[in-house]
């Protein structure tokens, strides 16, 4: 198979149209740039906070704000969160630490056990015990680092490696689920109020897919482990995206169709509940929450003062 643009040996396809490696690296870097533009999820004065956990799609989109930030003198910086996953967590943030080094990139590092006094595998053997999934426990605190990590080192915005097969699986979840209050709150930006504790969060990836970010990472030569975390099979997530794929095999494009379509009524979501998901400030830490107390300060009182 050849390239459509050239003669070369292609390395990808999608949508009648194939790359050699150099014309899959423009197609990648432009389709991203494109989404920061068409969303408007960077602007001049911004300063931008990657979260990077040292994967294949941190790193991708690490450096794809890279090369935005320095085309317009934008500062960024990138962010990680060290749960303390056994033989897992250790791996990425190595890489991410080689990546970082390689491109000059300044990086952060919080760890739960430096917040929170236990690492994510302690709080997981007291969670299962209480009747808590792994993914619900790392989820939550995991966001609320981000965001406390984000704003305390001045960002305006935060940029996460959520792709088209993250998005198009979140979607699907909350549809199963019966909450579309929770996905009028998805979309290339996340959330839809303002408030000053909350770093909004971008996802420059929102039109990539999980293996156009892999090819990526694997042509550009990043040092990075392709692995997963080894909780992801015990969530529901990895069902529906196990599924996902088997539709993806037998219709190529149902990812693109799902995000489209969800993108159509994602304005008479955001319309609809407005005025359903207002936030307050948690009464223990002062963060952003829909209730008096924050999910995160619930999860501790529970789990990290037992």
């Amino acid at each position: 198979m050849e390239c459509s643009s050239c003669s070369k040996k292609a390395v990808y396809s999608n949508q009648g149209r194939s790359y050699c490696k150099d014309h899959f690296l423009n197609y990648f870097e432009r389709k991203v740039f494109r989404t920061i533009r068409k969303f408007s999820l960077i602007k001049h004065e911004d300063k931008i906070c990657v979260a990077a956990s040292g994967g294949k799609d941190s790193l991708a989109v690490l450096y794809m704000i890279m090369l935005y930030c320095k085309k317009y003198n934008i500062d960024f910086f990138a962010l990680n969160i060290d749960e303390g996953i056994a033989d897992y967590r250790n791996h990425t943030i190595n890489d991410l630490k080689k990546f970082c080094k390689k491109y000059n990139i300044t990086y952060n590092i919080i760890s739960f056990k430096e917040r929170f006094g236990f690492t994510l595998d302690e709080l997981i053997k007291k969670g299962i015990e209480k009747g808590k999934k792994p993914c619900t426990v790392c989820g939550i605190l995991r966001r609320t680092l981000l965001n406390r990590g984000a704003r305390e080192l001045g960002a305006t915005k935060l940029v996460t490696g959520h792709n088209l097969d993250d998005e198009s699986q979140a979607y699907l979840m909350n549809l199963f689920l019966g909450s579309m209050k929770h996905s009028a709150a998805l979309g290339p930006i996340t959330g839809f109020n303002v408030n000053n504790k909350f770093v909004p969060r971008i996802k420059p990836l929102y039109f990539i897919s999980e293996k156009e970010t892999r090819l990526f990472a694997f042509l550009k030569e990043f040092d990075v482990h392709f692995s997963e975390c080894p909780n992801i099979e015990l969530s529901f997530r990895a069902k529906v995206r196990d599924k996902l794929n088997e539709l993806e095999l037998l219709r190529g494009g149902t990812k693109n169709g799902i995000v489209n379509a969800f993108l159509e009524v994602l304005p008479t979501l955001k319309e609809k509940y407005k005025n359903t998901k207002s936030f307050d400030y948690c009464e223990k830490c002062g963060d952003p929450c829909a209730g008096k107390i924050c999910n995160a300060c619930v999860l501790e009182e529970e789990l990290c003062q037992t």
